[in-house]
Order: C-alpha cells, then structure tokens, then sequence
C-alpha cells in the first residue's frame, strides 16, 4: 500500500515519547483503533517495543523515528518522514517530557538542568506543534488536531518542581495560541492535563510523595490505560469540535486542595 492509499484508509498520528509511559499507552490504543502512527523518541529499541504491542490485523500501520524533540533538524526529519509514509499528519499528540532532576529546591537547581527540562517539554513541544501546524495547514484535505500533554502541574505544583512546573504552564499559552491561531485552517488544538497515571516515572508515588506541607506519603494512581482513551475520545472528534482543556487524574490523588 503506497503513502496516498494509506492516507485515504487511516488517520495518520505522531506521538512523541512513543517509547515508554502515556505516549507507548496512547500509541497502541490509536493502532489498535486502525491509526497509523509514526513513533518519535529518542531510542530505536524501545519505540520497536511500542510497534510489536500492537496487536496485528488493526488496520494501523506504524514507523519508528527516533527523534530528540528539543532539535529542529530532528523534529524535520520526523514529520518528513511521516508524510513520506503515510502522506499526511491529521493527529500529533504532543507527549515528550521530562521532570528533571525531582526534589531539588530551586536555590540549588543547575542552570543545565533547566535548560534540560525547558528545551524538552516547551522548546520542542514548540517545535513539534510548528511542523505539525505547518503540514496541516498545507495538506489537503486541510487541517488536523494537536492535542498537548500538560500536566496537573499545569495547573498547581508540586515541591520543588520550578522547571517542569514553568514549562508546563507555559504549555497551557501555548495550547490557547495554537488554538486561536489554527481556526482558519481547521487546526484543532487542546490540551490533557493527568495526574498520576501509572508509569515508570510515577512508580515514587506508591512508596511516598512529598507533600506541600513537608510530610512523605503515598499517593493513588490510576491505570495509565484511561488515559489512552481520553486521548483517543479528543482525538476522533470531528474537527469542527474540540476538547480544549480534559484534567484526567486518578480519583483520590491530593489535587483539589493540593498544599
């Protein structure tokens, strides 16, 4: 099947972070639902993880590109090769991050260590969100959707979280820009924001997380799965709807009075 049939058969997605965590989650239930998908991150090994857990037979087709967001060249390459594939990009979901160095109060953090965090989860979320825009803007039929991972950090830190707490409200102007700014052209932009999905990088919670009021205590997770389809529900909306902004945590997590 050449790009141009592919295209016609199956919404095209790039998800970053592909590899592990909410990206692999949110990759496999879009191929599971006949996407195809092009996996970014930034090791060959682990987004091939990703692509053999999609279960054969689902219509969806998928490429791994390894790719490290916070580089332009990189992030070129990538939608190149999308298009190439699969002619089109109607779905990125914009996924990469990193917290950075946790628990490390903001007078002792290392300028490299911002710098890690901000060219990571904003700079190439940026970067990412710009290619995208710039294909669906061109492609024809016109448009697509960019849905933004924020964070419930987005909304209320946590203790000593200064970088990943500043990138991802800058994530949420960036989300309401790329809305307004994509509304000519059928470009549908929102944002999820999720607290405490069972990942690799909240495995800490179930053994202790600090609080604001200095005390360590676990915290409840939620299945990671759930996310995946909240993502999946935002992303097969007809463009002419949209979830701006969907807060999915697991239920008794310390959000709503957070501090």
């Amino acid at each position: 099947m050449n790009a141009k049939q592919t295209a016609q058969h199956s919404r095209i997605a790039v998800v970053t972070g592909a590899g592990s965590g909410i990206g692999r989650s949110v990759a496999v239930e879009l191929l599971r639902a006949g996407w195809s998908v092009a996996l970014a991150g930034r090791r060959a090994q682990t987004l091939e993880g990703t692509a053999a857990l999609a279960p054969e037979g689902t219509g969806g087709a998928s490429i791994a590109v390894p790719t490290d967001v916070s580089q332009p060249d990189d992030v070129a390459a990538l939608f190149a090769a999308t298009v190439d594939r699969f002619g089109r990009v109607d779905l990125l979901f914009n996924n990469a991050g990193t917290f950075g160095p946790g628990g490390v109060p903001v007078e002792e953090l290392p300028y490299d260590a911002w710098r890690h965090v901000v060219d990571t989860n904003l700079n190439g979320a940026f970067l990412c969100a710009q290619a995208a825009y710039r294909q669906m803007k061109e492609q024809d039929p016109q448009g697509g959707r960019i849905i933004n991972n924020g964070s419930i950090s987005a909304h209320t830190p946590r203790p000593h979280s200064v970088a990943y707490t500043a990138t991802k409200h800058a994530l949420t102007g960036l989300t309401k820009s790329l809305s307004l700014d994509g509304r000519p052209y059928g470009i549908a932009v929102g944002q999820i924001d999720i607290g405490n999905a069972a990942t690799d990088m909240t495995a800490r919670m179930g053994t202790g997380a600090l609080q604001a009021n200095g005390e360590v205590v676990p915290e409840p997770v939620m299945d990671v799965a759930d996310v995946a389809r909240t993502v999946r529900h935002m992303a097969e909306l007809p463009l002419a709807a949209n979830v701006q902004f969907a807060t999915v945590l697991a239920t008794a997590m310390p959000y709503v009075g957070r501090g």
